[in-house]
């Protein structure tokens, strides 16, 4: 069974507006045409998608369903055409997405590795704001991205290229802070909670990034977890770094849109992990090879 786009963007913009009359407005229709497509597309699939009442519409079960699968499968489809427009681009680059601090100390040697290989194409950087690089790689605005772990993989295909500690972030003044290094059962962390503890922390001091929340560390208003090279870039003189020996390690991810067929994001994902195992903080493995030939991207010949 086919469905036009068309209609599940008619369909997306009623669900979320709970209103005919706002979603007409925001799609720039009329409100009868509006509702006829919302009817033709409930005779299409034999399902009543939407309760229609005088104040509000609220979505069926079925069109619950079809609200959470159709909102990916739209984004999937803009990415999709943003690609081919960027693919026709003459001399277009590579985009990498990453935040600034948040790089593992590995780009620059990174973007000098891929330059280095014959017929590849030049990388652009993007810079990011926190957890902004899976949008940007399912959006179709970047074709790969450097980034820490945890983020959402919906759509995302990405492998660990390197590993390092993770330290605790404490007022200088902590009776800890001296501490050549610490457990987190003294800190009052549990391991379940430190891959989220900074975004946790972020949103409840409301903050806007890391920088603000280390200066409340050194305020004394609270503590954090970071990735050693993180702590790197940000050198406090309220703030002391100190290594969490119990902690499990910061995991740093190279991702890409899934099943991508690049060859280029194939260099990109090789140079980053051949980086990463120089410096001794590899974490090779055999996934990426494996995800990358299942979408038709040959690793190059052994020489």
């Amino acid at each position: 069974m086919a469905v036009e786009s068309r209609a599940l963007r008619y369909f997306v913009a009623v669900a979320e507006e709970r209103s005919f009359t706002h979603a007409a407005r925001r799609l720039g229709i009329a409100g009868p045409a509006l509702s006829r497509a919302i009817r033709n597309l409930e005779t299409e699939l034999g399902v009543r998608l939407l309760e229609r009442s005088t104040r509000v519409v609220e979505l069926t079960e079925p069109g619950a369903v079809l609200l959470t699968h159709a909102r990916p499968a739209l984004e999937a489809l803009d990415a999709a055409a943003r690609r081919a427009v960027r693919a026709s681009a003459p001399h277009r680059s590579l985009v990498l997405a990453v935040k600034a601090d948040a790089d593992g100390g590995l780009l620059e040697a990174i973007l000098a590795a891929v330059a280095a290989e014959p017929d590849t194409r030049p990388v652009a950087v993007r810079l990011c704001g926190w957890r902004e690089h899976t949008r940007l790689l399912r959006a179709g605005d970047a074709d790969a991205a450097l980034m820490f772990e945890p983020y959402d993989p919906e759509g995302i295909d990405a492998d660990v290229v390197a590993v390092e500690p993770r330290v605790a972030a404490l007022p200088a003044d902590h009776p800890l802070a001296g501490a050549g290094r610490v457990r987190l059962a003294d800190l009052g962390v549990a391991p379940a909670d430190v891959l989220e503890r900074v975004e946790r922390d972020i949103g409840e001091h409301g903050v806007q990034g890391l920088a603000q929340l280390l200066a409340l560390v050194g305020l004394g208003q609270t503590m954090t977890v970071l990735p050693r090279s993180v702590a790197s870039q940000y050198p406090r003189r309220a703030v002391s770094y100190v290594l969490i020996e119990d902690c499990p390690p910061a995991a740093l991810v190279i991702a890409w849109p899934e099943c991508s067929r690049s060859r280029d994001v194939a260099a990109l994902v090789r140079a980053a992990a051949a980086v990463a195992q120089s410096r001794g903080i590899g974490a090779a493995s055999d996934r990426t090879t494996g995800q990358l030939e299942s979408c038709g991207v040959a690793p190059p010949a052994e020489p």
